[in-house]
């Protein structure tokens, strides 16, 4: 959670940018072509982006309105728009503001099928996931195969028809535009120095390692993990007759060298920001208060508040009430959850507004940021909330004990530890069904047979 912190917090806003608008075929192309590779999650994320983006009021908002829309808890939502981002469906800009920050989020266009089955990355990447069956049923219903095979293309260029003529253009005019790639990928960390080293002038010109197929070439060994050394090989297989590197033959070569010297298996791709950003994995290892305090961080209030109160959907209030808590004071949602439990278990299970106001503006004046910060405060100063709470407009004073926050308890049991409350033992636990093997239908057919007599008397 500590990296997560320093990347986001629940009260951060953001604003989204659509530059381009999107087509019905836009969406097809990102449920059935990039979805398979990032999972649902990071497509739910961007189509909800995508939804508001259309809004003719734009606005600000916050990640906290995320996590209730998308029922994420904020580390899937950081996940999620980092799959986003490597796969190439959004650009990101933070600016910092000293104790928040802000986002802009800026949809892009899914590539085209052509453009998609063209990379080598993301055609294998999404051959893996799906199969070569419905791999070849995309294609077949994406890709139109033109008939023009026996003909010879005359398309003139632009430098064919057009020459320039020199007017006195103003210099900003003339800036030239940033490269916009299909993704992110930079082939710069290819060591194109140690592949031109054995490669002669006369083997392999230099103008055939032109952008694209520098591009090409770091793309193919980043995807069958072949060193410079060995993409010399494959860029002497795939050089043509007129001493060029095509993409197809670059990608063909690439393909046939890797299933001979490396594996006939297609490679695979696997996700490396996970073990970045969490710390230790959930339920290995862990206390049972340690297990408390991670639920606590990673859970949206709204999700807490049915846990604490068996499933049960929370009152509006309630819901009001957390997302002031989050919005309006700005606390972070370890705290929040900390404050929200604390409060309905010493209440007899209410919500106090102004008592739980009081506490929080107690608690903000502390710059409390973690869970385990606010449980800790909350054992200390357990006799002046007490105190607090009786001097609250509660009709019905509940007992002054928290046994959450207690250091001992003679009632718990010994095999759990005693600082984690009972309901989280049972949030996951299903409301119990009567059995009907344990019913007794002659004994309830009496109790019947008794009231229709009582009845007719």
């Amino acid at each position: 959670m500590v990296h997560l912190m320093k990347e986001l917090q629940p009260t951060d806003h953001f604003e989204i940018k659509l530059p381009h608008a999107l087509s019905t075929n836009e969406r097809q192309l990102v449920t059935l072509f990039y979805q398979p590779l990032t999972g649902a999650e990071p497509i739910s994320l961007y189509l909800t982006l995508w939804a508001e983006a259309e809004s003719y009021v734009p606005q600000e908002m916050n990640h906290y309105y995320l996590m209730n829309v998308l029922s994420m808890p904020l580390p899937k939502v950081f996940e999620a728009r980092i799959a986003l981002e490597a796969i190439g469906l959004l650009r990101t800009w933070k600016k910092d503001l000293g104790t928040s920050r802000h986002f802009i989020y800026e949809l892009v266009r899914p590539l085209d099928a052509q453009s998609f089955f063209k990379d080598p990355l993301l055609s294998m990447f999404l051959f893996s996931k799906i199969g070569e069956g419905p791999y070849r049923k995309l294609r077949q219903r994406f890709i139109i195969q033109p008939n023009n095979e026996a003909f010879e293309e005359v398309t003139r260029t632009f430098i064919d028809v057009y020459k320039p003529v020199h007017t006195n253009v103003p210099t900003d005019f003339n800036e030239e535009a940033p490269k916009q790639q299909d993704y992110p990928f930079y082939y710069e960390q290819f060591d194109f120095q140690l592949l031109q080293s054995g490669l002669s002038e006369q083997l392999v010109p230099s103008s055939a390692l032109s952008i694209e197929a520098r591009e090409m070439i770091a793309k193919l060994s980043f995807l069958y993990k072949l060193s410079p050394l060995d993409m010399q090989k494959v860029v002497i297989l795939a050089l043509d007759e007129q001493m060029k590197l095509p993409t197809e033959k670059l990608k063909k070569a690439a393909a046939d060298y890797y299933k001979l010297s490396v594996s006939k298996d297609a490679p695979t791709f696997t996700k490396t920001f996970p073990s970045k950003q969490t710390e230790e994995p959930v339920h290995q290892n862990l206390s049972k208060e340690q297990e408390l305090l991670q639920y606590l961080e990673t859970t949206p209030p709204v999700q807490v508040l049915r846990d604490i109160n068996k499933g049960k959907e929370p009152l509006p209030s309630a819901i009001q009430l957390a997302e002031d808590l989050v919005v309006t004071y700005s606390m972070p949602i370890g705290v929040v959850n900390v404050l929200l439990e604390y409060v309905m278990l010493s209440t007899d299970m209410k919500l106090p507004r102004s008592y739980v106001e009081k506490i929080a503006d107690h608690w903000s004046r502390k710059h409390l940021k973690t869970a385990k910060e606010a449980m800790d405060l909350a054992r200390q100063e357990r006799d002046k909330y007490a105190e607090w709470k009786a001097e609250s407009a509660n009709p019905k004073p509940a007992p002054t004990r928290n046994k959450t926050y207690q250091k001992s308890s003679s009632s718990r049991k010994n095999t759990r530890d005693e600082q984690v409350p009972d309901w989280f033992y049972k949030r996951n636990e299903q409301p119990k069904q009567e059995d009907a093997s344990s019913v007794d239908f002659e004994k309830e057919r009496l109790k019947i047979l008794q009231k229709l007599e009582q009845q007719h008397k």
